[in-house]
């Protein structure tokens, strides 16, 4: 058993540990609730875009969407890689690189590059896949214009056909304790299918309905990738904030036992000192 002095050391260490994983729970706590305001404000919005580009494109030939539509035969795919810039947020960055690995071997045979957005996915992947830019910086003042810019330079990476394929890869967020692996489409735009009948009122369009749709497409696109970003920056502090709350639960009941086992050492300890006590005296008396 180990000594007394060895036990206090351990109590004092596990209760620094203690405080500190409290602590960046409640501040995961905090930010998740802007996080979670913000994406939550955001999906209706994303949704009634995608809906109103679904309206149009439906009543326009299959090829409306021109240059972002088109599909070509898969030689190249870019995978985008949304992580996070930091750790202790449990399996969180594992489960979008464990996927990414998964999409490369899906594409065997053919060139799968990653554009990372965080530096854990940066960091894992780079030791087996090619990455092709970085963009960790994002985080710091995530807005939508900033993340336009990066949706831009993606963009132009399939129309200049540097790529023939580009999928997402992030967190979904759910709710504080879950967070769902997504991979999206980015680039080619998957077919259009609703289950709503196209609109058919009488509705002058200016400027025309296919110029109409080629602008939203864009907008949508970034949108999209907008939405990715929130959802896995809303992810991130949920999972961060679950794994702290279990990394406290889990000190305090270490803090607990080593108490326990503490407290029976020095009971222990006593106990011998009296029984040498009572054994010296017994030997004086003999």
């Amino acid at each position: 058993m180990a000594n007394l002095k060895e036990i206090r050391n351990r109590i004092t260490s596990v209760s620094s540990t203690m405080q500190i994983t409290s602590a960046m729970k409640m501040v995961s706590a905090a930010k998740l609730k802007k996080a979670q305001d913000a994406i939550t404000a955001m999906r209706p919005y994303a949704e009634k875009l995608t809906e109103l580009l679904q309206n149009l494109s439906a009543t326009l030939d299959g090829d409306a969407g021109g240059e972002y539509t088109n599909a070509r035969e898969i030689k190249k795919v870019l995978v985008v890689a949304i992580t996070s810039n930091r750790g202790l947020c449990g399996a969180f960055n594992t489960n979008v690189i464990k996927e990414v690995k998964n999409r490369s071997d899906f594409y065997a045979g053919k060139q799968v590059d990653v554009f990372a957005i965080g530096k854990k996915g940066n960091d894992a992947l780079i030791k087996t896949i090619s990455i092709v830019d970085n963009q960790s910086a994002i985080f710091d003042n995530l807005s939508f214009d900033a993340v336009a810019h990066i949706a831009d330079s993606i963009i132009l990476k399939y129309i200049s056909g540097d790529y023939d394929k580009i999928e997402l890869v992030y967190n979904q967020f759910k709710n504080a304790a879950t967070q769902i692996i997504q991979t999206e489409q980015f680039l080619p735009l998957a077919p259009i299918v609703s289950d709503l009948p196209a609109s058919t009122g009488d509705y002058i369009f200016e400027p025309s309905k296919e110029e109409i749709v080629l602008t939203l497409i864009p907008k949508s696109l970034k949108t999209q990738l907008y939405k990715a970003i929130r959802d896995s920056f809303a992810s991130e502090h949920g999972a961060r904030m679950t794994a702290m709350h279990k990394a406290t639960d889990n000190a305090t009941e270490m803090r607990d036992q080593l108490k326990l086992t503490y407290n029976k050492a020095r009971q222990a300890a006593i106990t011998n000192e009296i029984l040498e006590i009572v054994g010296g005296a017994e030997a004086l008396k003999g």
